[in-house]
């Protein structure tokens, strides 16, 4: 467990972070805003999530990993979403982010899309996620909400999590338009943060929406590979990619750097009410994109289960 940036929007948020964030972002977008605003009801549309906000006792958590999928599965590896509320000292946790599913439970890998009020001593566990995966019929996208078959709060391999108690409050706003840099908006939001505080590692975690354009997007095959999957060029080969359309829900977690925990620095997952989503790279309608993003610093980042044995192959 590592204290992460000790920001708090109602009171000590520094008016840095703020000016910070949207310098970075106009040098990768032509038009950005960033502010501080209540956040909005995040059970209505378009997100419909099982909580109202992203707000209380906000945390991250990264558990197990990219080592753990490639070269080789380890199909073994499977965890549990109450389980890492309590892990984190947040039994209960609202939990957004990106992961794999349990091939034990669906059978098949797959994107996960975790959005799951985990279970407290008072309210069982409701789960809102999404998986996607690839569709046996046409090969493309079947985005399907994962309680439609499944009842349990299962993942596998590895997950990037933003938790919190799930409560209204204030949130970094983040708007930004028309893109001009190389940069996608979570890696501009994250590098903007790692050249302002240098080796202090400062996260953050939320939701934010592709309004217009579209975007980039992978999911993995159903079946693993059998082939050790040694280098990037292995690993793209391996995912299918698809161009998919706005509006796309995406759930990001970012930490500005590695302090040392072996962590995936960045990872964003994606859903629709359209029937599209999965792992979010790029947009790829620079000139028409739009962002909207509500965003809350992490005040403790968590290490659950850190590969022995490691490799920065397929990370991004």
């Amino acid at each position: 467990k590592q204290t992460l940036g000790n920001f708090s929007l109602s009171i000590t948020l520094p008016l840095s972070f703020i000016t910070v964030l949207q310098k970075g972002l106009k040098e990768n977008f032509a038009d950005a805003q960033v502010s501080v605003v209540d956040c909005p009801d995040l059970t209505q549309e378009p997100f419909k999530f099982p909580a109202k906000g992203i707000c209380g006792k906000p945390r991250i958590a990264d558990v197990g990993g990219v080592p753990y999928l490639i070269p080789l599965v380890q199909k073994e590896k499977v965890y549990d979403l109450n389980t890492v509320a309590k892990d984190i000292e947040l039994p209960g946790a609202f939990i957004l982010g990106a992961g794999a599913v349990s091939s034990k439970i669906l059978g098949v890998n797959a994107e996960l899309i975790p959005i799951v009020q985990t279970k407290s001593e008072k309210k069982p566990a409701v789960n809102g996620s999404y998986v996607a995966q690839i569709n046996p019929a046409d090969k493309g996208c079947l985005l399907e909400k994962y309680s439609s078959k499944y009842t349990d709060c299962e993942f596998g391999l590895l997950a990037n999590l933003y938790a919190s108690e799930g409560r209204p409050g204030k949130v970094i706003e983040v708007k930004a338009n028309g893109r001009t840099g190389e940069l996608n908006f979570v890696s501009c939001l994250r590098q903007t943060l790692e050249k302002h505080y240098g080796e202090k590692p400062v996260g953050m975690g939320g939701t934010f929406i592709i309004q217009k354009g579209k975007a980039k997007i992978h999911i993995m095959p159903p079946e693993f590979s059998t082939c050790p999957l040694n280098t990037d060029e292995d690993v793209n080969n391996w995912l299918k990619f698809f161009e998919m359309k706005a509006p796309l829900i995406c759930q990001p977690v970012i930490v500005s750097r590695d302090p040392g925990f072996d962590l995936r620095v960045e990872h964003t997952h994606c859903f629709s009410h359209h029937g599209e989503g999965g792992h979010y790279h790029q947009d790829t309608s620079p000139d028409s994109v739009q962002y909207l993003g509500y965003f809350q610093p992490a005040e403790l980042l968590f290490r659950i289960d850190r590969p022995q044995e490691t490799h920065l192959v397929g990370r991004d």
